[in-house]
């Protein structure tokens, strides 16, 4: 057993080394500014389907962007709910605001897809924005954005927003996004190569150049995608373009699931689908995730009867998480739930497998995709 402890307390040790080591390769957003005095055009497009607990917030938001060359579209994607009545009522605080009607969804798309697909071929911007409504952005986001994509000499730009959360479902699964990447994703790797395998977006905060984008067929190209982003920045770099994963926690803000439904039936639809489906890939997740963040709280317990140093693994898996935790701009006591974050993350994968298994199919706002 104290050998068990003894290995257990070095490869926590050793993950802690490489986040704190990965970390230098996500450049960050904030400190950008813009050097081109052309101003290119940027579109910001916004696919909504049910969205009226957003949209009136997100425009007001917009609305104090900084930068001076935007226009915007939004696609109503079938809501039944008051969105676009919403939209219009609100579309005075914009300049150039356009609301599509969203088409039927053929056979064969992911309704976001076809929706972002729809956006695409109304936009005319150099840079294309691609927005989900429940995003928030600081003031001179395009600014910084443009400089950065432009600096990296990449064709996509994105990056996992902060995220504040309520709820305690939200609370243990939504900041595990940022804790798969930095503990997963070689970002030397991802950023500073065209390695496909090595890539990683947030479908919240796009931001394409328009001619690379359209060079790999938009959204067309990947269309039955549950992960879509994941998959637009694999064909970025199959192109021979870079996609450049930033840390735009600073300037982006995603208010992501509102109810532990939401957040249950969210991660089950991209779970299994974002780690490619792989029963072997999710055993060993599951595996790894009870060694490394469920097991030491169990051998914390031993602290007092057996030896002190039972509980160094858990003080150092709090230790990973609470550096990430900063790296995220997540700056609440939210650390100190990762046992129950793993497990809860372990729950929802096997959900999510146990839904392709049965070939039920994962369910998103009133469409089930298989």
């Amino acid at each position: 057993m104290t050998i068990l402890v003894y290995c257990l307390i070095a490869l926590l040790s050793l993950l802690f080394i490489w986040v704190t080591y990965n970390q230098f390769f996500m450049p960050r957003l904030a400190g950008q500014s813009t050097i081109d005095q052309e101003k290119p055009l940027v579109s910001i497009l916004v696919p909504m389907r049910d969205e009226e607990a957003n949209v009136v917030d997100l425009i007001k938001n917009l609305s104090a962007l900084t930068y001076s060359n935007l226009e915007f579209i939004f696609l109503d994607d079938q809501s039944t709910d008051s969105t676009s009545q919403l939209t219009r009522q609100e579309a005075h605080q914009l300049r150039n605001l356009k609301l599509l009607s969203g088409e039927d969804l053929p056979a064969g798309w992911v309704g976001k897809v076809h929706a972002c697909h729809q956006l695409s071929q109304q936009a005319n911007g150099a840079y294309l924005l691609f927005l989900d409504a429940d995003v928030r952005l600081a003031p001179t986001t395009i600014e910084q954005a443009i400089a950065l994509i432009k600096s990296q000499e990449a064709g996509l730009l994105t990056g996992f927003p902060r995220f504040p959360v309520s709820g305690l479902l939200a609370k243990l699964l939504v900041p595990m996004q940022h804790v798969l990447i930095y503990l997963h994703l070689p970002l030397y790797l991802a950023n500073r190569t065209t390695y496909v395998t090595a890539s990683a977006a947030h479908g919240s905060f796009m931001f394409f150049e328009s001619m690379t984008y359209r060079s790999i067929g938009g959204h067309q190209s990947v269309k039955e995608s549950l992960v879509e982003d994941v998959h637009l920045a694999r064909a970025i770099k199959k192109s021979g373009a870079r996609a450049c994963l930033a840390n735009v926690t600073e300037h982006v803000t995603c208010y992501m699931y509102h109810q532990n439904r939401d957040v249950w039936q969210g991660f089950s639809k991209n779970a299994f689908p974002g780690i490619g489906r792989s029963y072997l890939l999710a055993v060993s997740i599951i595996c790894l995730y009870s060694a490394l963040f469920i097991f030491p709280l169990i051998l914390a317990g031993f602290a007092y009867t057996i030896a002190w140093y039972y509980a160094l693994p858990l003080l150092i898996s709090l230790g990973i998480r609470l550096v990430i935790d900063q790296l995220a701009n997540q700056k609440n006591w939210i650390w100190l739930l990762m046992p129950f974050s793993a497990l809860a993350f372990i729950l929802i994968l096997m959900k999510s497998m146990a839904l392709a298994w049965s070939k039920s199919g994962f369910t998103w706002k009133g469409r089930t995709y298989s």
